[in-house]
């Protein structure tokens, strides 16, 4: 980590982001609305665009923000004054304008590739967040363009510029996920750069959980929370499964809600407490931020507890308002907190 930390200072930014690009549109929504538009409550669910014309027509008026969840990560990381990037795909449409002046305002170097699609009919993705009376999110997402990201579209000395590059288990439902992957790969050992990896959902591991164990030995950082890893490591026990991935440059993020969360690496362990909430309003963005938090701490602070204080910090912020990126300064909040000087 501390290698991280160096290399950090002799690169243009702390960690490049590449994911999905999705303007969220954010509704409160009954269980039973869920289910009639036919999707599995408290996970994300790729739709086509039948079912996303129903889900406007059903959710009718939301409120419009940028989001993507690795994407909502650049956004912690800026919020603590970190340097970071958002590669991904948008449409050349008000809404792609719109994402990339986003990420601007959030602190976030955008690499957006501009797609214009041949008939006229694909967009900039989106995704339809339901928060539901429990306070879980459903997510209906249609990606639109921000799928046809390709391998073609990034440059092989990318990861030069960064000293971590930070993408999720959505980013293998992309169908030019195994070159993109390759290629982060291939530009992180001719580099130096560190990869992290967020699970991102159980059924994005059961959808490629091979995929996903055949990468993590080039992992430096996975996050996930209990269900993810638990479905990772096919077994019961979050230890059992981290122990199952380990070696020696692998530290394993477990985020646990209101338990806290845990990080497992080669030579310890840190078991930390969540911050109480108020009134919790929404879960959407809580493992985004988190990894926010544990990605700011180790690049610039070179420390795995403060890492997951910040984690936990930056989670607690994001439940605390409806939408997945904060409204107050991630940074402040660390100060008056004392984790931060």
């Amino acid at each position: 980590m501390n290698n991280i930390s160096q290399l950090a200072r002799s690169r243009k930014f702390d960690v490049i982001c590449v994911g999905t690009a999705l303007i969220d549109h954010l509704s409160f929504a009954d269980l039973s609305t869920v289910a009639e538009l036919g999707l599995s409550a408290g996970t994300m669910n790729l739709i086509d665009d039948a079912t996303a014309t129903l889900a406007r027509a059903t959710l009718g008026a939301a409120e419009l923000v940028s989001g993507g969840t690795v994407a909502n990560t650049a956004a912690g990381i800026a919020s603590f004054t970190g340097r970071p990037a958002f590669v991904g795909a948008v449409a050349r449409d008000e809404f792609g304008a719109r994402y990339a002046h986003d990420l601007r305002s959030a602190g976030v170097h955008p690499m957006l590739t501009e797609i214009a699609d041949g008939d006229g009919q694909a967009a900039t993705g989106a995704c339809y967040v339901m928060v539901t009376p429990d306070q879980e999110r459903t997510m209906a997402t249609h990606l639109g363009v921000s799928g046809q990201l390709r391998v073609e579209h990034l440059d092989e000395d990318l990861l030069g510029e960064c000293a971590v590059c930070y993408f999720d288990g959505y980013l293998f439902d992309f169908p030019g996920a195994e070159g993109i992957v390759q290629s982060l790969v291939a530009s992180a050992k001719a580099h130096g750069t560190a990869l992290a990896l967020g699970l991102a959902d159980p059924f994005v591991v059961d959808r490629h959980r091979e995929a996903l164990v055949a990468l993590l030995p080039e992992v430096s950082l996975l996050f996930s929370n209990h269900d993810e890893i638990l479905s990772l490591g096919e077994c019961d026990d979050i230890y059992k499964a981290a122990e199952r991935f380990r070696h020696p440059d692998l530290t394993v993020v477990v985020t646990r809600s209101e338990l806290g969360a845990v990080v497992v690496w080669e030579e310890g362990m840190v078991q930390i407490d969540a911050i109480a909430v108020d009134n919790v309003v929404d879960v959407t963005g809580a493992g985004d931020l988190f990894a926010a938090g544990m990605l700011y701490g180790c690049v610039r602070e070179a420390d795995y507890r403060i890492g997951a204080e910040l984690g936990a910090l930056a989670a607690s912020e994001v439940i605390s308002h409806l939408g997945a990126r904060p409204k107050r300064s991630l940074l402040e909040l660390a100060r008056d907190a004392g984790i931060l000087t």
